[in-house]
C-alpha cells in the first residue's frame, strides 16, 4: 500500500519518539520535499529538525508531477503537495491531521488517517 504523509503526523510521531511505527505499519512512506521543508523550519522543535536532517531511508521524497492549482487558499504548500501526491499515486492512505486538509482530501476521495488513527492501529497490531 502506498502511504503519503503530511508534516503534522511526522512531527507528532517524532516528538513522542514513535516514528519507527510508520515503517513497521507501512514499510515505506512517501512525502513531498515541501513537507520536509516544513519540518526543517527554524521555528520547528529541534528534535524534529534533526530527524528531518537525517531523514530515515523509509521516508522517501517525491514531488507531485501535476500542478498544485485548484486547492483552497487556506491550505499550506506542504498540505497541497501531500494531497496532490496521494491523489496522483492513488495512495491507500494520506497521513494528515489538519482539518481543512482532511476535508480537501476527502473531497478528492483520498483516504485519510490521522496521527491518533496511526497510533491506534499500531496499538491494535501490538507495535506499541
Amino acid at each position: 500500500m502506498i502511504v503519503v504523509a503530511d508534516a503534522s503526523p511526522l512531527r507528532y510521531l517524532v516528538l513522542i519518539e514513535a516514528s519507527d511505527i510508520l515503517p513497521a505499519l507501512y514499510g515505506r512512506v512517501l512525502t513531498s520535499p515541501m513537507v520536509l521543508e516544513e519540518l526543517s523550519q527554524p521555528q520547528t522543535r529541534q528534535a524534529v529538525r534533526q530527524w528531518a536532517a537525517g531523514r530515515p531511508g523509509w521516508l522517501q521524497l517525491r514531488t507531485p508531477s501535476g500542478p498544485l492549482a485548484g486547492f483552497p487558499t487556506t491550505l499550506g504548500a506542504g498540505e497541497r503537495a501531500a494531497i496532490a501526491l496521494a491523489e496522483e499515486l492513488h495512495a491507500g492512505a494520506l497521513l494528515i491531521d489538519d482539518l481543512a486538509g482532511r476535508r480537501e482530501a476527502q473531497r478528492r476521495l483520498v483516504p485519510i488517517q490521522g496521527t491518533l488513527g496511526v497510533l491506534d492501529l499500531a496499538a491494535r497490531l501490538g507495535f506499541i
